[in-house]
């Protein structure tokens, strides 16, 4: 029986618990969340694919790849919180995700689809 959680690879704030090379290929979660003790929390689980991104004399550096492809839910997003940076992602990120679900989609999912990954 395998953990919720399989290593090696993972992200720490304290090295002591582990660290793992990443290589092309691999798969792991990006699991943000928030939780107010008692009271409720969130949390977002993506899979990301390691990729060989750019090579220079520091070494080969690596990327990822979102494979989760769902659009976030913008009707709690306080927009005028996030910096200019964050939005030009999130907007990238409903492109791709229109991009690659809208082939699959019938005339009123389409809608729904376009209202979803509307920019902010």
């Amino acid at each position: 029986m395998l953990n919720v959680h399989e290593g090696p690879n993972n992200f720490y704030w304290n090295p002591s618990r582990g660290l793992c090379i990443f290589e092309e290929g691999m798969i792991t979660t990006d699991e943000p969340g928030y939780y107010e003790e008692g009271s409720h929390g969130i949390r977002i689980e993506n899979e990301l694919l390691c990729l060989k991104d750019e090579k220079n004399e520091y070494g080969q550096f690596m990327k990822f790849e979102s494979l989760t492809i769902c659009p976030y839910d913008l009707d709690p997003i306080l927009k005028n919180q996030l910096t200019n940076e964050e939005k030009m992602w999130l907007n990238t990120y409903h492109k791709e995700c229109f991009e690659k679900l809208s082939p699959y989609m019938n005339s009123y999912e389409l809608e729904k689809l376009k209202e979803y990954t509307r920019e902010i």
